[in-house]
């Protein structure tokens, strides 16, 4: 391949001998972003990723909506509050705590009902992120049960809303950050089985790839074997923005992780955005904050949001893709100053953090009625 016509990721990083967009059966590809995400300078690559980002909007708004949407929680954790506001909160609490969730999406693809999993997160296996394992281990046993108890398991609270674990046809994650994914996807040798055994892995090559040599800057924050021997055939590598289906797509928002992704879906309340670039409904509408030192710094620093701040090093990135989900989502219809980006770990009130409360909470993304598709008929389309 003559190197000069290689595709460019965000900042004109080369991709690796990949093709402009691999896109995984059924899905499409969407090119509405490409040329403005390749503006070679970080502030014409702002203005144009806004401006792409409306067109697409505008058309993703005026389609079809998904089938349904349901929320599922996965896990309390603790979260360092610097990280969570980028240092612009005024408090005295070293840590906020987080709801970690899982979202249930259905959508048709080509006329089928296809079932995602958006964050179906391994908790024993992220406890094991050197970030998190170093803290455990200064926390007591005990007290980190209370601390970050879970919730139900994902196959039990799929069961409560009339799902099986082989009814999910996709697995994703908006970026690879203390993910497991030998549990989800089985291993090849077999001594893993498959939580999900039907589903495929949809993730960006550029992560995939990055996670076998990792920035000492991300290091902390991946488990190292995580990806280790899976199930090679379950995993599709993409390379750029997807349609899954009616009212879905999957849309880059690097920054945050070298693949970041955003999940959007377009629902009877709206479109919503499903991402971890911020931590709570504020990070994306710090003007209207009530979070105390969250306005005086943006303005201080002339900036419209707030990041989820823990791996720095590609902060510009990462404020272009906030600015992006901002522009693409609906505003909130409670609250209009706020927008319907929803945090796959959103900041919730704790005694751990007194004073600090989110403006307003997400909590869940609900919409339409889930489709319960026989076994018969999902054996007549595997066939």
């Amino acid at each position: 391949m003559d190197l000069c016509r290689q595709p460019k990721f965000p900042g004109g990083v080369i991709l690796r001998d990949v093709p402009p967009h691999a896109v995984p059966p059924g899905a499409t590809p969407i090119t509405d972003l490409d040329a403005a995400w390749a503006t070679g300078s970080p502030g014409p690559r702002l203005r144009a990723v806004r401006t792409a980002a409306e067109r697409l909007r505008d058309r993703f708004a005026a389609g079809p909506r998904a089938v349904s949407v349901r929320t599922l929680p996965v896990v309390f954790s603790p979260y360092p509050t610097r990280y969570a506001f980028w240092g612009a909160a005024l408090t005295v609490s070293p840590f906020v705590v987080f709801i970690h969730r899982c979202l249930v999406v259905q959508f048709l693809q080509g006329g089928q009902c296809k079932t995602l999993l958006f964050n179906p997160t391994d908790v024993p296996g992220a406890r094991s992120t050197p970030y998190f394992a170093r803290l455990a281990a200064r926390v007591p046993a005990r007290l980190q049960k209370v601390l970050a108890p879970e919730f139900a398991p994902l196959p039990d609270q799929l069961a409560s809303i009339g799902l099986r674990a082989e009814d999910v046809d996709y697995v994703a994650y908006d970026h690879m950050h203390v993910q497991d994914l030998r549990p989800i996807l089985g291993t090849e040798d077999g001594r893993v089985a498959a939580r999900f055994p039907n589903a495929t892995l949809l993730v960006p090559r550029v992560e995939w790839d990055d996670w076998d040599d990792l920035h000492p800057m991300q290091r902390a924050w991946f488990v190292r074997d995580g990806k280790r021997g899976v199930t090679q055939q379950r995993v599709s590598l993409t390379t750029g923005d997807l349609s899954l289906g009616d009212g879905v797509m999957l849309v880059r928002t690097p920054g945050h992780t070298s693949g970041n992704q955003t999940l959007f879906v377009n629902t009877d309340s709206g479109v919503w955005g499903v991402s971890e670039n911020g931590t709570c409904a504020d990070n994306w509408s710090p003007m209207d904050s009530r979070i105390p030192g969250l306005r005086s710094f943006c303005r201080r620093q002339d900036v419209d949001v707030v990041l989820n701040a823990n791996t720095p090093e590609r902060g510009a990135d990462q404020y272009t893709s906030m600015v992006l989900e901002r522009t693409v989502v609906d505003r909130v219809k409670r609250a209009p100053g706020f927008v319907q980006m929803f945090p796959s770990s959103e900041v919730t009130p704790s005694a751990m953090s007194p004073g600090l409360r989110p403006t307003i909470l997400h909590r869940a993304v609900t919409h339409g009625d889930v489709a319960i598709v026989p076994r018969a008929a999902r054996a007549r389309v595997a066939e």
